[in-house]
Order: structure tokens, then sequence, then C-alpha cells
């Protein structure tokens, strides 16, 4: 018996079963859910409740009604691109940040504001996910990683996780900008990341000579806001060698490499391979000297505020076995300036410099647009896009770069 046979057996018996006496009702009751499988205490509530409608074809549903309107969908499409297409929870926790300038910017009514403070990160979800199957996918490459055997005995190998509680130990790591060729001399991307923080640097050279990762490592290491104390780098000969070895012993750096073909030993470089590299510039090839100028213009300026000033992450607390599963359980996101200045309040670097440098960039940040951030990035991205070897870069559609979403 479906659904419909059920309604119309129900109104049948229904004015039979409220005429009858109690017994009746007891043999009306039985018979009544032998016919329609129901639960005997459902059953009832049917049958002593009110008549229903024959005209309507399916059961009655209520319907939440909608908790944000299209206003605040509106608005959060529009910071979601802004920022780069975020996860619904990094969204979450950079909306207060922006709010300042979302007000600026589009003016939201009272209820529209107290929806964005107050949405959580499913429905975030549910209200993007329209425009995520609209962001267009990029084309992923291959590793141009080689492996060095000059010190590899020398330089300790790292197989443990990091159990660091202060910043200044960090994952490098190289991503090619190579196209479709690895021949020639091609630019680099060299990324840094602070293992505590999440502080990330990028500088980008051209090729893998020893000498110009020392500097850029030189470089990073002048800018940064603390102390550099350890780096743990790939096997890849770019890191292994006598230049990058006497460099850490002449600053007192710890340094020490993972094993080959074990990403997990760097997990946490990976993932912003992605994020500042792979994801803005692509797969094409870089192979001038002013291609790798453009790109350092990017990533010493404003891709670094970008990055450690308004873009939180999530950092990875512990891990549970539950049953069979792994369950990952992570903290609330975080810009690596709001834990830098957290560390400083636990005290876990203490340099007054250090404090100095903090307050600065917070000052900073509150007069930064970060919509007007990401506009001047992408026009910086446009000029970068134009110095690119085409004729060795991937075939890809027109306007791949776009990935712009219209709400």
């Amino acid at each position: 018996m479906n659904g419909r046979s059920r309604r119309e057996y129900l109104a049948v018996i229904y004015a039979r079963y409220r005429r009858a006496s109690l017994q009746e009702k007891h043999v009306i009751l039985g018979e009544f859910c032998r016919n329609t499988g129901y639960n005997r205490k459902y059953a009832i509530r049917l049958l002593n409740g009110p008549l229903p409608d024959p005209r309507r074809d399916g059961p009655g549903r209520r319907h939440r009604s909608p908790g944000y309107g299209k206003a605040v969908s509106a608005v959060l499409g529009a910071v979601w691109e802004a920022a780069g297409y975020p996860c619904a929870v990094r969204l979450k926790a950079l909306l207060p940040l922006w709010m300042p300038w979302v007000r600026k910017r589009f003016r939201p009514a009272r209820p529209t504001e107290s929806g964005l403070l107050r949405i959580s990160a499913r429905p975030i979800d549910r209200r993007l996910a329209e425009g995520k199957k609209r962001v267009r996918h990029r084309l992923y490459g291959g590793t141009r990683t080689k492996p060095g055997t000059l010190l590899k005995r020398l330089i300790p190998l790292r197989t443990d996780h990091w159990q660091q509680k202060m910043p200044g130990f960090a994952e490098v790591d190289l991503v090619s900008h190579s196209g479709n060729s690895a021949r020639g001399e091609f630019a680099y991307s060299l990324d840094w990341t602070d293992v505590h923080t999440g502080w990330t640097e990028t500088r980008a050279i051209l090729g893998r000579g020893r000498q110009a990762g020392l500097d850029a490592l030189e470089e990073i290491r002048a800018a940064l806001l603390f102390p550099l104390r350890g780096i743990n780098s790939d096997h890849g000969s770019e890191f292994i060698n006598w230049h990058v070895g006497v460099g850490c012993a002449r600053h007192e750096v710890q340094f020490s490499h993972s094993r080959p073909y074990k990403k997990d030993d760097n997990a946490y470089i990976e993932p912003k391979n992605w994020t500042p590299v792979r994801k803005l510039m692509g797969w094409d090839r870089y192979d001038t000297p002013e291609a790798v100028d453009a790109m350092n213009d990017l990533y010493r300026s404003e891709l670094r505020l970008w990055l450690n000033l308004f873009q939180p992450s999530a950092k990875l607390i512990k891990k549970v076995h539950v049953s069979s599963k792994l369950r990952r359980r992570y903290d609330f996101p975080q810009t690596p300036l709001d834990r830098l200045e957290a560390g400083l309040e636990d005290g876990q670097a203490d340099e007054a410099t250090v404090r100095t440098q903090v307050a600065a960039l917070k000052k900073l940040r509150q007069g930064l647009d970060p919509f007007e951030l990401s506009r001047q990035i992408d026009r910086k991205l446009q000029g970068i896009y134009a110095l690119a070897h085409t004729r060795l870069v991937p075939r890809v559609p027109p306007n791949r770069r776009s990935g712009r979403v219209t709400f």
C-alpha cells in the first residue's frame, strides 16, 4: 500500500472510527495498523487528529522559513570571491575581520550584517554551491625536484612531527614555473612557512642555482618579524648543498631535511605551494628576469600582506582514533599575525622588536582595504601573465585565469 492509498483508506474509516464504541475502536485500530503498517501510537494520533484533506497529494510537511535572505548570499559571494575562494570555515573566520570594509562597500542592512556574523560554515557551503561549480578547474603539473646527494648524510633527517611552541621553525620548498618543458633556465618560487604561526613568505628566483636559493632564504630571514631558528626542506639539491648548510650554520639555524617521496614530512609547506603560488601563477612558463622581478614585486608587498594579515588558516590540534576512523581536530582559524600576537601574550616570543613590528602591522591592517588589495593583486597578476612564455604554456581554454564568479 503506497502513501496515497493509505491516505484514502484513512479518509474512509475516519468517520467510522470516531462514531465507534471503545471495543469497536480497538478492532478498527488493529485492522488499520495491519493494512497500513503504521505503528499503533502513530495510527491513534492520525485517527484522533483532524480529518486530512483528500485534495492534498502528499503528506503535510513543515518547511522552515529561510534564516538568511538573498542579500546575505550576495555579500557572501562577493567576499568569497575577493578573498580568493577560501573554504567555508576560513570564510566564517575572516568575516568579522573584513566587516568594517564590508560595511563601507556594500552598506548592508542591520539584519544582513547580523546574518553574516551569525551564519555557520554549513549554510555558507550551501549558499556557495552554485558558485563553486562555476569556478574553473586548473591543470595540474609535475614536480621538478631532483634529489641531492651532497651533505645528505650530514644533514639530520626529520621523520617526526613538529612539536615547537614558538615561531621561527619553518619548512621550505620550491615550486617550478616551467610550463610544458623542463629545458633551459626558468623561474622557481621559493615558498617558506612558519610551523607555529603559519606566517608565509615567497620569493621568485631564476634557475635552481644554489647561491640563488641561499640569497632568497637570506632575504626572507631578514624580512621576518621573529628570529629564524630552524628550517626543514625536502631532499632536493637546491637545499641539500654546502651553500645552504654553511649559511644556516653561520646564523645558528637548525637545518634538517625530510624523506624522499614523503610529503607528510613537509605537511605545513605543501598546502602553501597551492595557495600563494599555483592558485595565482598557474602552470605557465616564466623564464625571463623581467618575469621574476614582477613576481617578486607581488610576493614582497601585496601578497605578503594579503596572506599574513587577512587570510585565516586552521591548524591541526590532534588526531583521535574513533573505531577504525581517524578524526582530526582543528583550532579556530586565525591569521598568522593574530597567532603571532597570541604567542607574544603567552610569552613564547618576548623580543621587544617583535612586539613593535606586530603593533605596526596591526595598525597597518586597520587602514588597509582587503577588497582594494585584492584588485591590486589581480592587476599585477595580469602584468605577470603577459610575461609568460606562451609557446611553452599548457593549452587551456580561453580566459582560464578569470576565475571570477558572478552572483
